[in-house]
């Protein structure tokens, strides 16, 4: 679904830090799985097309078998089977055809608990429905859905959450759909993933990562998914998220990476480096982007060349006092649709924990660009002024912003900011915007 953009706002090939963006961002191929070795067809294997049987142990066995026998790809045919986790292993694959579904056990006690990175923390917790560990090479590929059944797990939280309105997001059990950790060479591409208990993908320590014609969807209504994060992106370096579709009940992209007061000197977190999110459309997310809440350093990041329709925020900076963060080289250009505020920047202080330390750190966000872009929107600029942040070297440029609150004096908080053919218009309503929300100009996928 590539964007098609005029000739006037084409982005140039270089990262935010000037850096060529490298050859292997454009080297985009459909996973051709006669290239990866025996197909292992689980219905030929000895799993049923059965909704309510729980057939983890097989499918793991299968997975070992091909690992076995030197690797190959483990293809689910079209029907509905059930599994809890299940854990790849170098040289073997995920195949999904049209019609097939991996359906997630909605019991936790279908789950194991084992050592695994959550939250900015390494710690006891359960695994995703799909965990790839320390894997060369790993695939997810076909048109199939991975589904985290995940209602009887969002009805518990929020009825926790009720009855403690100060539990984490770990205090309700809940597992992920795709964790991918340790990793290098990773290629997901064309599936549906849906539903999820909690994060729908996360990826830690992992590098040249691509993401294809994704699906992410979790609902916000008739119950809210929570915390259902389309992509988790948690101490990785290049990283291509592109021509996908992304819809949940949280952020669809957030940057992750540590928290706490020496996040930073422990070597379990680590920074995101040279990230390029382009050709994509979101729907109803909390943010586009985000970095945080478990955020050390973010740098080179590129979003670009996409649509939004509804998302709470495009560009969202959590700013957590009781973390050392610096958010740098980071643009957000040719961007069109309507979001409800444009520009987001402030405190964030959810289970804040300064661990005995008695300041707070003091973050830092700079050189952030937007540029190119035709939004609508409720709130244009919500920049909270803070002493525990600082906010330079910001530039818009080339911004049609539609804006029922403009809000332009908050612009004052961020220093050394340079402006550039910016408008901001002043709307009653946003039905009376003059941007038109369509799909006219993403192709047919």
């Amino acid at each position: 679904m590539a964007l098609l953009l005029s000739p006037a706002v084409k982005s140039q090939d270089k990262f935010p830090d000037g850096t060529a963006i490298p050859a292997w961002f454009k080297e985009n191929k459909p996973t051709d799985i006669k290239a990866l070795g025996k197909k292992y067809i689980v219905t030929e294997n000895g799993m049923k097309n059965d909704s309510t049987v729980l057939q983890t142990r097989k499918m793991q066995e299968i997975i070992d078998l091909a690992a076995k026998n030197g690797g190959g790809v483990v293809i689910i045919p079209k029907g509905t089977f059930l599994i809890s986790s299940v854990f790849f292993k170098q040289g073997t694959h995920l195949f999904l055809e049209d019609g097939a579904k991996l359906k997630g056990s909605d019991d936790i006690n279908d789950f194991p608990v084992l050592t695994t990175r959550i939250e900015g923390q390494t710690v006891k917790y359960f695994p995703a429905l799909i965990n790839a560990d320390g894997l060369d090479g790993f695939t997810i590929s076909g048109k199939g859905i991975l589904d985290g059944n995940g209602l009887k797990f969002w009805k518990s939280f929020w009825k926790r959450r009720e009855w403690n309105p100060k539990c984490t997001n770990m205090d309700e059990m809940r597992p992920r759909i795709i964790y991918v950790s340790n990793s290098k060479n990773i290629q997901i591409e064309g599936i549906t993933v849906k539903n999820s208990p909690f994060w729908s993908t996360h990826y830690y320590k992992s590098h040249f990562v691509k993401l294809l014609n994704l699906t992410i969807l979790a609902p916000k209504e008739p119950v809210k998914a929570p915390s259902t994060d389309a992509v988790d992106i948690d101490a990785c370096t290049n990283f291509l998220i592109k021509n996908c579709y992304m819809s949940v009940n949280d952020d669809a992209i957030a940057l992750k990476g540590g928290k706490g007061p020496k996040a930073d000197t422990d070597l379990n977190n680590g920074e995101n480096r040279n990230i390029l999110i382009e050709d994509n459309t979101f729907g109803f997310c909390h943010s586009v982007l985000t970095c945080g809440s478990e955020s050390i350093h973010n740098y080179n990041v590129l979003l670009r060349n996409s649509v939004v329709k509804d998302p709470s925020r495009l560009l969202h900076l959590k700013m957590r006092p009781d973390t050392p963060q610096h958010y740098e080289y980071i643009t957000v250009e040719n961007i069109r649709g309507s979001v409800k505020t444009f520009l987001y920047v402030k405190g964030w202080n959810q289970f804040f924990d300064l661990k005995g330390e008695e300041k707070p750190k003091k973050g830092l966000a700079n050189t952030i660009t937007l540029k190119n872009i035709d939004i609508t929107c409720e709130t244009a600029f919500s920049v909270e002024k803070s002493d525990l942040y600082e906010l330079k070297d910001f530039t818009f440029e080339n911004l049609n912003i539609r804006a029922v609150k403009p809000e332009e004096q908050n612009l004052i908080n961020i220093r050394n900011l340079k402006q550039k053919k910016v408008s901001v218009t002043r709307i009653a309503a946003l039905s009376q915007a003059s941007g038109k929300k369509d799909d006219s100009d993403i192709a047919a996928r």
